[in-house]
């Protein structure tokens, strides 16, 4: 009954500040998110609730990040209140060993592990691919209407206008470049005043006393212009501002890349990536030259088909003389190959080499770079998936190396807790983005680069958790029975006594 309270009283102390602390980095993450993208967002008309769905599509990454740091703070400030307040000390010597108390914690910590999973493969993927559509979205959006003072306007099409006053929708001084009759045919417009009427996507632009000038060719065989001036009272110009502002896509359409592609479809890919390398790898060296032989051969034949490529050889011809008096036991000595060549034939030779030289090194230089080009493919996704799960692990990792600094560290509080896990966390993301640096480059296999920080870490927190659950302080009566039993006598009885004696002091103030 006993040790199911104490569970029951650690699960609960876990859930407050998990989500404090999560909540904490989020706010955090969204911060440095708006200082470093809200002057990108402002000035282009953007409605409020598509800011909205942009930011909510990026706390998909944020979590990612989030997720594990609090786990790992959420361990430590547990643990470490555990340890200031003593009630560590009353249950191990209630005989509750450390993984007797911490085990409902682990499984709290692979159920989160769990979620994360499911999170990185489902979720993250998808909230990439929509955040990436709308960024692209976003960033070709032409601004909406929006006339300055003494600044040309453009983004209308066959128009260009420029006023040299506004105040609300009067306009004065106004000069417009109208295109719409073409280049050639274009109009200049000049009114001294104007007035703007909106009518949704339309604009009306009522222009008063001007004058409009324009310059006509005429479709004839002799191409002869005119040049027209028109005076007016009243002119109205028909905007159309249907292509200005924010227009949305489907956002399930687009490129998808390996951060923006589901776990299935990755390995998928990768399959099929690594069919076409080896397909590659095997058209490469059927397209290598053979090296030539060390050793010259000691004949050399003189049979030269008529259509080979080296018919220009001259056929030789030997006599019973040229062996001596035994013919078998002759070798015929090998003869330059440009021996007896013309000059122009010799030319020829050196070009007909050299062009197939050149053309056999950009073919496997071609095949080479394709060969590099699928690798790199092959490396970035399996990166990408040993990532996935990596960073879901952490969280499992942080709360093992976190319980027993925190009930190592027992006092300092909060502010010793945050630096020891800031500490902890440069450590960790500097050595992922590292490893993924090198295994995206082919220098380092991806499972190493994205697990060598989980390893070592959990490496340290298995030791850490050993070292706290058989300290002198925290071991259990039933561990040091077992260890008495393998040391001599004298040691082991000295060793209990100033244990016990020990356990045995008044808690400090």
């Amino acid at each position: 009954m006993v040790p199911n309270i104490i569970h029951r009283m650690v699960l609960r102390q876990l859930p407050g500040p998990l989500l404090g602390w999560l909540g904490v980095l989020l706010f955090l993450l969204l911060m440095q998110f708006l200082i470093k993208f809200l002057p990108e967002l402002t000035g282009r008309d953007l409605p409020f609730a598509i800011v909205l769905e942009l930011i909510a599509y990026n706390l998909a990454y944020m979590v990612v990040l989030s997720a594990p740091m609090a786990a790992l703070l959420t361990s430590l400030m547990v643990f470490g209140s555990l340890a200031e307040s003593r009630t560590w000390v009353v249950i191990r010597n209630c005989g509750i060993t450390l993984w007797g108390l911490t085990w409902p914690v682990f499984a709290a910590a692979i159920l989160l592990t769990w979620g994360m999973v499911y999170f990185n493969n489902v979720l993250l993927p998808e909230s990439n691919f929509r955040a990436r559509n709308m960024w692209e979205m976003i960033r070709t959006a032409r601004p909406g209407f929006s006339l300055e003072p003494g600044v040309f306007y453009q983004e209308i099409d066959d128009y260009s206008i420029l006023v040299g006053e506004r105040n609300g929708n009067l306009l004065q001084d106004i000069l417009i470049y109208d295109y719409t009759q073409g280049g050639v045919n274009g109009a200049t417009i000049r009114a001294d005043r104007g007035e703007l009427v909106p009518l949704g996507n339309v604009v009306n632009l009522i222009l008063n006393e001007g004058e409009m000038h324009r310059l006509t060719r005429r479709s004839d065989a002799l191409g002869t212009e005119r040049y027209e001036k028109l005076a007016f009272e009243r002119l109205q110009l028909r905007l159309d501002l249907s292509e200005l502002g924010f227009q949305v896509r489907d956002p399930s359409t687009g490129y998808r890349s390996d951060r923006s592609t589901p776990m299935d479809r990755m390995l998928s890919i990768v399959d099929s990536l690594e069919i076409r390398l080896s397909e590659q790898e095997a058209e490469l060296r059927s397209s290598m030259p053979e090296p030539p032989s060390e050793k010259e051969p000691d004949v050399v034949s003189t049979d030269v088909s008529p259509s080979s490529s080296l018919e220009w050889l001259r056929t030789e011809s030997f006599t019973a003389s040229d062996f001596g008096d035994n013919p078998t036991q002759q070798t015929i000595a090998p003869r330059p190959i440009l021996d007896g060549l013309t000059e122009d034939q010799m030319k020829r030779t050196y070009q007909r080499a050299r062009d197939y030289s050149r053309d056999a090194r950009s073919s496997i230089g071609g095949k080479g770079r394709n060969l590099e080009r699928t690798a790199s493919a092959i490396n970035r996704y399996k990166v990408e998936i040993h990532k996935k799960y990596s960073i879901s692990v952490a969280c499992f990792i942080f709360v093992l190396i976190g319980i027993p600094l925190g009930l190592s560290i027992r006092r300092g509080g909060l502010g010793t807790a945050g630096m020891v896990a800031v500490g902890i966390f440069l450590f960790y993301w500097v050595t992922l983005v590292q490893g993924e640096k090198l295994a995206d480059r082919g220098l380092l296999s991806p499972w190493i680069g994205m697990w060598c920080a989980n390893i070592v870490i959990g490496i340290v927190g298995i030791w850490l958790f050993i070292r706290v659950a058989l300290d002198m302080r925290a071991r259990p009566r039933s561990t040091l029975k077992f260890l008495s039993r393998r040391l001599p006598a004298k040691t082991a009885k000295n060793a209990m006594d100033g244990i016990y004696a020990s356990d045995s002091r008044p808690s400090e103030a």
